[in-house]
């Protein structure tokens, strides 16, 4: 509201000075007439008040140039920042949105797109809404007090004076809905260009070792150059918009200076109405051209606030309706659970019934694509089942706080995921509160400390972009620590130790069945571990439960987890289920 104000008034000082500027030559000019006829004494003194008058004119002019330029000042600093702010609630918003929405959602959507809207398109809206709102409320507001300037002094000049606006309506009304379709296009591009760069960058050890760099250079130059086209176009939409509205605005001053000379002619104006008059048409000039430019903002806007909404409108499919903060340390329960991956279309658990008592390991193992990963999503609610049910205790998964829940299950996933940052922060996402010393004693157990303090700040270097400077088992490892640093109720690992050596693995191991003594704990791997005793053992096939029972009942069944296990003792005591 303070910046409409403002910009009204930076408007009324502008339009103050043709005001002046007329009275200024209407004076001078009539004084020039009394010059001529007078005699030597008179001219005298008609100079000399004539040269006061433009003094007092010039100054007046000058004072009224300042006070409309402090007014823009402030209308700028009022609307521009407003803008920036509203930019920064936008960005904080749809950050905060992405965080709450599921898995489902991320697996349908690439990354590339998501910076681009979080980046581009909130740019191009809030675009919309500082420079396009001011520009457009100086436009309207000028329009009003310019046009009602120029209908006080001659109805008829002010009607000539206008006479191209109609085609500037027309062009602007066709070139807005071209520039509307084309700017929807170009940010699609973008957000593939951003996706194909954020692969290739993520992936570029990949692209390496299989010497592909040239073929994607040229797959990111075919894309670039089809972006290039499609703002090419926009932009010669651009180019031939300006200079219609310039021609435009110059036929209007030729209309105004020859319409204008046949009403000074016949008394019905005067000079300095004419005057007066051509400033007004340049004073309009910016403000019309302007109105292209406005045009292409509002459209680009549009095109990005569509992209905005379309993920703003998504909810999550995993959704926080319960409220209880039960301990989670009780007895675990599948009951006829089936779950299809929404996105794919992959049954993954087809009616899997099992049960594990509170502080009991459970060892899952079974082929790829068995459903042992997907066990893991399910428990902490990365997705919910299609049917049947997961309980705790006596109570339904749903019913607990999704954060609550989160928060007591400590789950190292088989994709560990570091972020660029110090080993230190790392460990310690797992426990924000905990000390160094804590942090180095987690390291410890699970067998990375000697391996970090020998890297070249120890536990303050900083590992790179998703640990790109660990190797696969450290990077284990580490997200083990981060894990057990949490002290949860209940652990889930997903085939972390695939990356590591028998010896350490045996080492983690041997820690873990001391630590995780009264926890409750599954384990899912592809190899069979020797060195912890598993109170039960599933063994899956396509989603549903083929075998289940200790480690001996298994083997005396002779069913497929004798054969796996058999298959690991002729193979050097180690066995990867293929």
């Amino acid at each position: 509201m303070l910046g409409i104000l403002f910009v009204l008034l930076s408007n009324v000082f502008r339009i103050w000075q043709p005001r002046v500027i007329r009275e200024a030559l209407d004076l001078v000019l009539s004084k020039l007439e009394n010059y001529k006829s007078s005699s030597e004494l008179i001219k005298n003194q008609i100079a000399q008040d004539l040269a006061g008058d433009l003094m007092y004119f010039g100054g007046l002019v000058i004072v009224l140039a300042l006070l409309m330029g402090i007014f823009m000042y402030f209308m700028r600093m009022t609307i521009i920042v407003m803008s920036r702010l509203i930019e920064y609630d936008m960005r904080k918003e749809l950050f905060d949105h992405y965080e709450i929405l599921d898995q489902t959602f991320y697996r349908k959507n690439n990354t590339g797109d998501l910076m681009s809207r979080i980046t581009e398109d909130v740019s191009k809206v809030r675009m919309y809404l500082g420079p396009g709102i001011l520009y457009t409320i100086n436009l309207v507001s000028l329009f009003v007090i310019a046009i009602s300037s120029m209908l006080e002094v001659s109805v008829k000049l002010t009607l000539y004076a206008l006479l191209p606006l109609p085609i500037l309506s027309i062009t602007i009304y066709f070139v807005s809905s071209l520039i509307h379709k084309k700017s929807a296009i170009i940010q699609k591009q973008l957000a593939n260009l951003n996706s194909i760069s954020q692969e290739v960058y993520s992936g570029i050890r990949v692209i390496k070792s299989y010497v592909q760099e040239r073929a994607f250079g040229k797959y990111f130059k075919q894309e670039s150059d089809e972006f290039k086209t499609m703002s090419l176009d926009l932009a010669k939409v651009n180019a031939l918009f300006f200079p219609t509205i310039v021609l435009l605005i110059g036929v209007s001053t030729i209309i105004t200076v020859y319409i204008g000379g046949i009403e000074v002619s016949k008394g019905n104006i005067t000079h300095g109405n004419i005057a007066e008059f051509v400033i007004y048409i340049n004073l309009l000039t910016w403000p019309v051209t302007a109105i292209g430019w406005i045009a292409s903002i509002v459209q680009q806007a549009s095109a990005s606030q569509m992209r905005l909404n379309e993920f703003l409108q998504q909810s999550p499919q995993v959704k926080n309706e319960g409220s209880s903060t039960s301990p989670l340390s009780a007895d675990i329960e599948f009951k006829e659970v089936s779950f299809t991956y929404p996105d794919s279309g992959i049954k993954a658990m087809d009616q899997l019934n099992f049960k594990l008592k509170k502080g009991e390991k459970l060892m899952i193992v079974g082929r790829t694509a068995s459903g042992k990963s997907t066990i893991a999503d399910l428990m902490v609610r990365m997705y919910d089942p299609i049917s049947g049910e997961i309980t705790i205790g006596s109570q339904a998964l749903k019913e607990f706080d999704l954060g609550h829940l989160r928060k007591n299950i400590a789950y190292i996933p088989q994709d560990v995921f570091l972020f660029s940052d110090t080993v230190e922060n790392n460990i310690r996402f797992g426990n924000d509160d905990a000390s160094l010393d804590q942090i180095i004693k987690i390291a410890e157990k699970a067998s990375i400390n000697k391996e970090i303090q020998q890297l070249p700040e120890a536990y303050q270097t900083k590992i790179g972009e998703r640990g790109v400077s660990l190797s696969g088992g450290q990077k284990q490892r580490i997200s083990i620590a981060r894990a057990l640093l949490k002290d949860p109720d209940i652990i889930i690992l997903d085939d972390c130790l695939s990356a590591v050596d028998s010896n350490t693995e045996h080492a983690i191991l041997e820690y873990l069945e001391k630590a995780l003594e009264n926890k409750t704990c599954i384990f899912i791997t592809h190899r069979i571990p020797k060195s912890i005793v598993m109170d039960k053992i599933i063994v899956l096939a396509n989603g549903a439960l083929l075998e289940e029972g200790t480690h001996d009942e298994l083997l005396a069944k002779k069913g497929e987890y004798a054969k796996l296990y058999k298959k690991q003792s002729a193979q050097n005591e180690e066995i990867i289920i293929a």
